[in-house]
């Protein structure tokens, strides 16, 4: 992977990479193997919202709730957007405020879509407290969750639809269809999300 990224990253200019998705999407696991054939940075949001505040993420929602914790992660984005050359691993709920598409809009963002089935499978799996997801019916938590935020993942740049293939490989799909949103970037806009399904064919989704 990466044999290209040398001549990807000159083209990028430093802009930042932001991946989005649900929690269970991958954005941290694929941000990592991306960054480095980048050659850039990895910065994860949620850990550094929780150095900021000294605290984990449950204990915010615990004192604070889920605005006082959105609060500190629109803080930790606005001082992100003004650092270059990094591959950010954004929280699920990242994109429910406008203040924090205004800060990721200076760079690109990529939407990590994975289907409910496996995104279940995975938090199911991970011991890691997820405050939004403590419900008697995850399954159920999950759908509301992802019906209030597909909506704004697709106002992503680029999607990258999962099959649960492994991290490397998804990052080489991102790789692969950075070329053309950075060919968009130079063109009228057209109010478009390019598609990378499962099999790396790129499509078109307008919005």
């Amino acid at each position: 992977m990466g044999e290209n990224s040398s001549p990807l990253r000159q083209r990028l200019e430093g802009l930042n990479l932001y991946l989005v998705g649900m929690m269970g999407s991958g954005k941290s696991s694929v941000g990592r193997p991306l960054a480095a054939a980048l050659g850039y940075r990895f910065l994860d949001a949620d850990s550094s919202v929780e150095q900021v505040a000294g605290r984990s993420i449950a204990e915010i929602f615990a004192s604070e709730g889920e605005s006082g914790f959105r609060e500190l992660e629109s803080a930790v984005l606005n001082q992100i957007a003004s650092w270059h050359s990094l591959v950010v691993a954004t929280g699920g709920g990242a994109v429910t405020r406008k203040t924090n598409w205004g800060h990721m809009q200076q760079g690109i963002v990529v939407w990590l879509d994975a289907p409910d089935e496996l995104l279940l499978e995975r938090l199911t799996a991970d011991p890691t407290p997820r405050p939004l997801m403590q419900s008697p019916d995850p399954a159920a938590r999950l759908a509301s969750l992802l019906s209030e935020r597909r909506p704004l993942y697709s106002q992503a740049d680029l999607r990258i639809v999962q099959d649960g293939r492994s991290p490397e490989l998804v990052a080489q799909q991102i790789l692969e269809g950075l070329p053309s949103i950075l060919k968009e970037r130079t063109a009228p806009p057209l109010g478009s999300l390019q598609v990378i399904n499962e099999d790396g064919e790129v499509g078109r989704s307008i919005n």
